[in-house]
């Protein structure tokens, strides 16, 4: 894993989001349309975050995830900044900035499931 200084560095712009809290534009991100098969990992430390099974098109212009890939992979922290309440998902190996999760994702055995909207800058693409 890089020092926060290397990321600074190397990549701006994931500093800016894992690091600074930041948010990529909306429909700019690299994985917003993926549909390829596999696991998104952590873009700071290579952790398996969320499985592309569980990936779905929720139009709000981030990857949009209804579960992470296990219970351990992110920390889910109250985000009280910019005058909203929200919810902070953070990696939990790294504490990586990823993005937000919503209770307004699609409906699944009749209840409706988190939305997990995540920066496409946090993650790594690892096709099947």
């Amino acid at each position: 894993m890089k020092t926060d200084a290397e990321l600074k560095k190397d990549n701006p712009e994931l500093y800016k989001v894992a690091r600074e809290g930041g948010t990529e534009a909306r429909f700019a991100g690299a994985y917003v349309d993926e549909k390829t098969d596999g696991m998104y990992h952590c873009a700071v430390c290579d952790v398996a975050l969320f499985s592309s099974d569980s990936k779905f098109d929720s139009t709000s212009g981030w990857p949009s995830f209804t579960d992470p890939a296990n219970e351990g992979a992110v920390t889910l922290i109250t985000d009280q900044s910019h005058g909203m309440r929200r919810t902070e998902v953070r990696c939990k190996n790294c504490d990586a900035h990823l993005g937000h999760v919503f209770p307004d994702g699609p409906e699944k055995n009749g209840n409706t499931c988190d939305r997990y909207c995540i920066n496409s800058v946090s993650l790594n693409l690892k096709e099947d």
